[in-house]
């Protein structure tokens, strides 16, 4: 298979393993997500699904969130883990969109990168999921299936990204990671990983990561 052939099985056969995306985050509006993909930062969605509702039900917008204490927010949002920096990053973050951004939360890179405790990722995030602005944020899953799809060198996340963005259509880039997220999840896991159920990496996968599975199952 060619580059291309390879980049065109992993979009068409994402396409039909998930033709609805669900988005792995409950939020109902920019500043919910954006809340609750900085709470997921080391933690599992599930988690965080459990307690952004209890964090929201008192503050769901940065002006309410500012009346509540770093303290409070700690002890609401501490099963998440890093709570301490967490805290201090909802707290401080939502006075600069009241005092920067009239309350609302900016549509690009570099605003939201300001936003404290706000990384490249997370800003992706948003764009992509909150404003439908092209990007491709890469998390664990995506970095581990571009390395075994032979697509990136897995040196880094930034090369990762910058990969995946040269090799697949921007108008696809939306759906397809958070398609790479769920089938990383179900299908190519870092643990447990069955490859006969991983069609994808079992069709174009790294040669080097084909021998090491195998070569440990025996």
């Amino acid at each position: 298979m060619t580059k291309q052939e390879k980049v065109d099985f992993v979009i068409n056969t994402l396409k039909e393993l998930y033709p609805t995306i669900p988005v792995p985050l409950d939020h109902k509006d920019p500043y919910t997500l954006l809340i609750a993909v900085l709470m997921s930062a080391q933690c599992t969605d599930v988690r965080v699904n459990q307690i952004t509702p209890l964090l929201f039900a008192k503050a769901d917008n940065p002006y309410d969130m500012i009346k509540l204490t770093v303290d409070e927010i700690r002890d609401i949002i501490r099963p998440v883990g890093l709570s301490p920096m967490k805290s201090k990053g909802i707290h401080g973050l939502s006075h600069i969109l009241i005092d920067k951004h009239n309350g609302q939360v900016p549509q690009t890179y570099e605003e939201l990168e300001e936003l404290p405790a706000v990384g490249h990722k997370t800003a992706g995030v948003v764009l992509s999921q909150a404003f439908g602005i092209p990007a491709f944020p890469v998390d664990t899953h995506i970095h581990r299936l571009m390395y075994r799809w032979n697509l990136s060198n897995g040196k880094s996340v930034v090369q990762t990204e910058r990969d995946a963005k040269r090799l697949f259509p921007e108008n696809t880039w939306n759906d397809l990671h958070l398609q790479m997220i769920w089938y990383g999840r179900e299908y190519s896991p870092a643990r447990g990983w069955d490859l006969d159920k991983d069609i994808i990496t079992k069709t174009i996968g790294r040669a080097s990561v084909l021998k090491e599975y195998y070569k440990n199952k025996k």
